[in-house]
C-alpha cells in the first residue's frame, strides 16, 4: 500500500516531526557550500559593484533553500521519489557553487559558467516543481502547484538565461528580476490560490532555519583561516581571530539563546490556519537578512584579516578602505534588522537596544574608516557584546504575545 511500482509513498509529517532528519542536513550543507563560495566570489574583488552582485547571487540561492524546507514541512524529505529529486537538486546546487566565483563577466569562458549557474538554477526550480506535483498526485490531502506557480517559475528563466549571456551590469539587473519574479510571482500565486501549503510543524521549519544560520555562523570563522593565510601567529591577526570567534558567539545568543525558542512557541500556538503567513513572513522573508548579515561579515572578517597579515608600519594594522569598512559594519546592522522583523512577525515585539545598536554602527562608519583596522574590529566587538549584555539583564521576549 506504501510503494507505487515498488517506490515509497511521500509519508506526510505531522506536528510530532519536530527536527530535520540527517539527510535534510546532509542537503543544507550543500546549499551553505554556495553560500560560501558567493562569499568567495566577493573577497575576490570587493567592490561595491561586485557586494551588490553577491547580494543577488544570495537572493537567488536562498529562494530555493527556503522553498525546498516548506516542502520538507509538507512530507519526509529522505523517502522516494522526494529522496532522489533532492539528491538532483544537491547536485546541481553543488555545481552551481563551484562556477559562482566565476560567472560574472564579458569574455567567453564567463558566460560559459554563467550559462552553467543559470541552467544549474532552473534544473533546482523545475525539480522543486515536479515534486510538488508528485507529492500531490499521491497525497490528495496536499494541493498541486497548478500552472499559477509554473508561470513565475519558468518566467524567470528568461531574464537568468538572457543575463548569462549578456554579462556586466545587464546580467546584474537581469538575475535580479529574474529572483523577483519567480519570488515574488509565487509569492502571489499562494496568497490567491484556495489551497495553500499548511504548517504541518511549526518546530520542523524553525529547526531547518536555524541550522542554516548556524551553518552560516561557521562560514564566518571560515573566512579567518582564509584571510589569515600563513600569518596566524603575528600577533594583531590573533587577536583579530579571538575577536571574530566573539563576534560569531554574539550573533548566536543574538538568535538562538533570545529569539529562536520564544519565536518557534508563538508560531506553534496559533490555530493551524492562523500559521502561514507569519511563518512565511518570520522563515522565509526574515531569515534572508540574517542569513546575508553573516555573509558579508565574513567577508569583512576574511578583508580584515588579510589586512593585518600584509606587514605595516602600524601595529594595529593600517586603516581599512571603504568596501571592508562596510561589509564589516554593514553585515552585524543587517543581521540585527532581520532579527528585528523575525521577531515582530513571531512574538510581535522586538527590543529597542538592538535598533539602538544598528544605528551606533552606522553612525561610526566615518569614524571606523580613520580608525586602525584592529581598533574598527574592536568597535564592532564591543558594540555587539554590549547589545548582549544589555539584553541579558533588561529584555526578555515573551513567547505568543502575538
Amino acid at each position: 500500500m506504501g510503494r507505487i511500482l515498488g517506490i515509497r509513498r511521500p509519508v506526510p509529517i505531522g506536528e510530532a516531526q519536530r527536527t530535520t532528519t540527517p539527510f535534510e542536513v546532509f542537503f543544507d550543507l550543500v546549499f551553505a557550500f554556495a553560500f560560501i563560495r558567493v562569499a568567495t566570489f566577493m573577497a575576490g574583488s570587493p567592490t561595491p559593484l561586485v557586494l551588490v552582485q553577491g547580494l543577488v547571487f544570495l537572493m537567488l540561492l536562498w529562494w530555493p533553500f527556503t522553498t525546498f524546507a516548506w516542502l520538507a514541512n509538507q512530507v519526509r524529505a529522505d523517502v522516494g521519489l522526494v529522496r532522489a529529486g533532492l539528491v538532483v537538486v544537491m547536485a546541481a546546487m553543488f555545481v552551481a557553487g563551484l562556477v559562482i566565483p566565476y560567472a560574472w563577466g564579458h569574455d567567453r569562458w564567463t558566460v560559459s559558467e554563467a550559462l552553467t549557474v543559470a541552467v544549474a538554477y532552473i534544473v533546482i526550480r523545475a525539480a522543486f516543481y515536479l515534486l510538488n506535483w508528485h507529492v500531490a498526485v499521491v497525497n490528495p490531502r496536499i494541493p498541486a502547484p497548478g500552472f499559477r506557480y509554473a508561470i513565475p517559475i519558468a518566467g524567470g528563466w528568461i531574464p537568468l538565461l538572457l543575463g548569462a549571456l549578456l554579462g556586466g551590469a545587464t546580467q546584474t539587473l537581469l538575475w535580479a528580476a529574474a529572483f523577483l519574479i519567480d519570488c515574488l510571482g509565487t509569492a502571489c500565486a499562494s496568497a490567491f490560490s484556495r489551497d495553500r501549503f499548511q504548517l504541518r510543524s511549526a518546530s520542523h521549519l524553525c529547526d531547518r532555519h536555524g541550522l542554516l544560520l548556524i551553518i552560516a555562523l561557521g562560514e564566518s570563522l571560515i573566512a579567518v583561516g582564509a584571510g589569515a593565510g600563513s600569518a596566524v601567529t603575528h600577533w594583531p591577526v590573533l587577536i583579530a581571530a579571538l575577536l571574530a570567534v566573539a563576534i560569531a558567539t554574539t550573533l548566536w545568543w543574538l538568535y538562538f539563546e533570545n529569539a529562536a525558542a520564544p519565536a518557534g512557541q508563538a508560531l506553534a500556538r496559533l490555530p493551524e490556519h492562523d500559521r502561514v503567513r507569519p511563518a512565511i513572513s518570520a522563515y522565509s522573508l526574515a531569515h534572508f537578512p540574517l542569513i546575508a548579515g553573516i555573509i558579508y561579515l565574513a567577508l569583512g572578517i576574511e578583508l580584515v584579516l588579510e589586512h593585518l597579515a600584509h606587514p605595516s608600519q602600524h601595529p594595529a594594522g593600517a586603516p581599512l578602505d571603504w568596501t571592508p569598512v562596510a561589509a564589516l559594519f554593514g553585515g552585524p546592522v543587517v543581521y540585527l534588522i532581520g532579527r528585528g522583523l523575525f521577531l515582530r512577525f513571531t512574538v510581535g515585539h522586538s527590543p529597542r537596544a538592538q535598533i539602538v545598536a544598528a544605528g551606533i554602527m552606522l553612525a561610526l562608519l566615518p569614524v571606523a574608516r580613520s580608525l586602525p583596522a584592529l581598533g574598527a574590529f574592536g568597535v564592532i566587538t564591543a558594540v555587539l557584546a554590549a547589545l548582549v549584555c544589555y539584553e541579558r539583564i533588561m529584555w526578555q521576549p515573551t513567547a505568543g504575545a502575538r
